[in-house]
C-alpha cells in the first residue's frame, strides 16, 4: 500500500513538474503555438484532400511535385506581412493539397493492398509527433538545439546515400537502412523544429505559417517512411505465407 501511495504521489510530482516547466514559455509564445498547431492541421486536412482527389482523378504526379515545390518557394519568398498574409497561407494550403496528391499514388498502392495499415501509419506518426513534440515543449529552453548539427549531418549522409545510390543502383540492404535511418533523422527533426519554433517565438518571430509548413515536412516524411515500412514488412510477409502454402 506504501509504494502504492508512494507511486502516486510520485506521478503526481512529475506531472506537476511537467507543468511547471511550461513556465518558460511566455503567454504569447503558447498562443503562437495554438496557432501553428491549427495552421498544420488545416494543412494535414488539405493534404488527404490531395489524396483523395488522386484516388479519385489520378492527378498525383511529377507536375503536382513540382507545384509544391513552387508554391513553397513562393510563400518563403514572400515577407511574413499582415498584407500577405492571406497570399501566404493560401499558398501553404495549396502546398499541402499538391503533396498530397503527390503521394497519392503511394497511398493507392496501400489502400489496395490492405487499408489497415494506413489508418495504422498515420494514428503511429500522429502519436509520434505529439510525444516528440511533446517532449520538446516540456523540455528547457535550447535543450534539444544541439540536435541541429547532428541531423543536418544525418540529412546529408542520406542525400548522399541516395545519390550514390541513383548512380551505382539500389540494393535491398542499402534501400532499408535509407529507410529507418531517414526515418531515425525526421523524427529528431520532430524535436529539433518544435524547439527552434519555440526559442524563435522568444525572439519575436511570430511567422506560424512557416512553422506550421516546417512541421507540416515532418510530419509527411515521417508518415511516407512508416508507410513504406509496414507496406514492405506486410509484402514480405504475405510472400511467406504463400511459399508456405505452396509447401503444403
Amino acid at each position: 500500500m506504501e509504494s502504492m501511495f508512494g507511486f502516486q504521489s510520485q506521478r503526481r510530482r512529475m506531472s506537476f513538474d511537467s507543468l511547471k516547466r511550461l513556465g518558460h514559455i511566455s503567454p504569447a509564445v503558447q498562443s503562437h503555438l495554438k496557432h501553428v498547431y491549427l495552421t498544420l492541421c488545416s494543412a494535414l486536412a488539405f493534404s488527404a484532400l490531395g489524396a483523395y482527389l488522386h484516388i479519385a482523378l489520378n492527378v498525383g504526379g511529377t507536375l503536382t511535385t513540382v507545384g509544391c515545390l513552387a508554391a513553397i518557394a513562393f510563400l518563403i519568398s514572400l515577407p511574413p506581412s499582415q498584407g500577405h498574409q492571406r497570399n501566404r497561407f493560401a499558398l501553404l494550403m495549396s502546398a499541402a493539397l499538391l503533396q498530397g496528391a503527390s503521394i497519392g499514388p503511394l497511398l493507392d498502392l496501400v489502400l489496395h493492398f490492405d487499408p489497415r495499415i494506413l489508418v495504422m501509419a498515420f494514428v503511429g506518426t500522429a502519436i509520434a509527433f505529439g510525444c516528440f513534440s511533446g517532449a520538446a515543449i516540456v523540455a528547457k529552453r535550447r535543450e534539444y538545439l544541439y540536435l541541429g548539427g547532428l541531423l543536418s549531418s544525418a540529412l546529408s549522409i542520406l542525400l548522399w546515400l541516395q545519390f550514390a545510390a541513383s548512380i551505382f543502383g539500389h540494393s535491398s540492404t542499402t534501400f532499408t537502412f535509407e529507410l529507418y535511418f531517414g526515418l531515425l533523422v525526421f523524427l529528431g527533426y520532430m524535436v529539433f523544429d518544435t524547439q527552434e519554433i519555440i526559442e524563435r517565438a522568444h525572439h519575436g518571430d511570430m511567422d506560424y505559417i512557416k512553422h506550421a509548413l516546417t512541421l507540416f515536412t515532418d510530419f509527411v516524411a515521417v508518415l511516407v517512411r512508416v508507410l513504406v515500412i509496414m507496406l514492405k514488412n506486410a509484402q514480405e510477409k504475405s510472400e511467406e505465407e504463400e511459399k508456405r502454402k505452396k509447401r503444403y
